[in-house]
């Protein structure tokens, strides 16, 4: 009896976190990624009777590049990734041995014309197996976002999600990384591809995407536990 209670309870615990883990869906408006404010900057002295005002000053020498804590720059999604994976192997064993029929004083043992102890071990073995996996992603598109942070290094900080709310249901697309400056291009954007450590969700919430997905009893049953 305490056996199959304690079986019981263990179902239920594996139940549960199925159920747990399909309803960790993000939220919109989540505080981690929320964006940075930019720092404050020590107060300047105001000249009523001067032309140049330090800040609404535009200097010409100056780029629109992102470098400080709450600007913004757009990473243009560029991913793609193709793997392709083969494998084939073969093995083939093949044993034999013989043994002959002993003299036994200076006769050979048979019965009605036949040796009694000769005989023969013959084994064959063959292997075949085979393999073969592929998978190709793409994400296109592009994701404004703002510098967090600013290391010693002079490398930024940048993370951000946009949500599109289209029809029944929300896609989001959230990222974040780490930025040179020397990667960002004259208009303010860098590719994907130019973000160090870079985490990329796409994904969406919704009926739609409820529909698309499994249920979580059918992920407990087809989940890695199951014996079966």
């Amino acid at each position: 009896m305490g056996s199959s209670m304690k079986t019981t309870k263990y179902l239920c615990y594996l139940l549960t976190a199925a159920f747990l883990s399909g309803c960790a869906v993000p939220k919109r408006g989540d505080p981690e990624f929320a964006p940075a404010m930019p720092q404050q900057a020590n107060a300047t002295v105001q000249h009523s009777d001067a032309i140049y005002q330090p800040q609404t000053a535009l200097l010409l020498l100056e780029d629109i590049k992102a470098r400080r804590i709450g600007d913004m720059i757009t990473v243009v999604l560029q991913e793609q990734t193709d793997a392709e994976k083969s494998a084939d192997t073969g093995t083939t064993k093949s044993t034999s041995a013989e043994i002959a029929n002993p003299i036994i004083f200076g006769n050979s043992p048979t019965h009605n014309g036949d040796p009694l102890f000769r005989n023969s071990l013959q084994s064959e073995h063959e292997f075949d197996g085979a393999a073969d996996s592929s998978q190709s992603n793409s994400l296109k598109g592009s994701v404004t976002v703002s510098v967090v942070d600013v290391l010693a290094n002079g490398n930024l900080v940048v993370q951000g999600e946009k949500w599109i709310n289209i029809n029944q249901g929300e896609e989001y697309i959230r990222l974040r990384g780490i930025v040179r400056p020397r990667d960002i291009r004259a208009d303010n954007t860098i590719s994907s591809t130019r973000v160090a450590n870079a985490q990329i969700q796409y994904s969406g919430e919704g009926v739609l995407n409820e529909t698309n997905s499994m249920g979580w009893l059918a992920r407990f049953f087809n989940g890695p536990w199951m014996p079966f």
